[in-house]
């Protein structure tokens, strides 16, 4: 079981690093897949995995267990990432991404991988399937928590705003949303494409307890867990996370052309280098 592991930051910091480098060779092997957002996702993912969901690798389905939703379902190589250096899967099960009978296809498919609580994909449908999970569990009385990952361009979608009016109408306090916020999607900047406006006071204004944080700062990240998980309210909580697409990658970083393209080789042992020497 591994609720609130006494980790520190910097094994943190250097974790976030081997999730960046196991994401990027997924994709470069497979030639195919979305590195930009999940390396900006990166660091929060890795802050919920390794030190604050309540899980359990060798029990992926303990009732208990607390629950993660990537609704962004294309960044599937960073949650990939943490299932096989937690040990959900063996690590060298990075190596078949979207390939045939792999448990690693291009979204998330709970019959397929173990530690995956729900198949996404479709943009919009996954903070739904997170309010329904949550209010599961205050029906059934259960302590877990459900934590959920939406993309800023995903939050164009209506139906984000109907799933928040659910969680703050059943007071849902055992939902956090993570909203990653790095400014691009796959058409464009997202102020372009289809202004969100301010995140931060939209989640308010529905009535969730909102934070804006820096989503690179490992420690603001844990400082911000720690202070929602001890909020005495009713209320859902939403972080809205200030993030680069392709962190940690210099050619990579705030390009919107690799929202879904894999990197050559020339490209891929750059990546590595530059991730090796902790450009994030």
């Amino acid at each position: 079981m591994n609720g609130m592991k006494d980790i520190s930051i910097e094994e943190l910091k250097e974790l976030a690093i081997e999730m960046r480098k196991t994401a990027v060779t997924m994709v470069y092997e497979a030639q195919s897949g979305h590195p930009g957002g999940s390396l900006s996702a990166a660091d929060f993912v890795t802050a919920l995995y390794f030190r604050e969901m309540n899980i359990n690798p060798k029990n992926p389905k303990w009732a208990d267990r607390d629950r993660f939703v990537l609704s962004k379902g294309h960044v599937a190589p960073i949650q990939y990432s943490a299932l096989a250096l937690q040990g959900f899967v063996p690590y060298d099960t990075i190596h078949t991404l979207r390939e045939y009978g792999s448990p690693f296809q291009g979204h998330p498919d709970m019959k397929k991988c173990p530690g995956i609580d729900i198949s996404t994909g479709s943009l919009g449908q996954g903070l739904s399937t997170a309010v329904g999970m949550a209010l599961a569990g205050k029906l059934d009385e259960k302590d877990y928590r459900v934590f959920a990952v939406v993309g800023d361009g995903e939050c164009q979608e209506g139906q984000i705003w109907e799933a928040t009016q659910s969680a703050v109408k059943y007071k849902l306090d055992n939902l956090v949303v993570f909203v990653d916020d790095n400014g691009l999607q796959i058409d464009g900047p997202t102020e372009e494409v289809m202004p969100n406006q301010d995140l931060e006071v939209k989640f308010k204004a529905f009535g969730f307890e909102t934070k804006r944080i820096d989503g690179h700062s490992m420690e603001e990240i844990v400082a911000t867990l720690d202070e929602v998980r001890g909020a005495n309210n009713v209320k859902p909580k939403a972080i809205i996370c200030n993030t680069i697409k392709g962190k940690g990658v210099s050619y990579m970083e705030n390009v919107v052309g690799w929202h879904g393209k894999a990197p050559n080789e020339e490209q891929y042992n750059q990546a590595m280098t530059e991730l090796a020497g902790g450009l994030n």
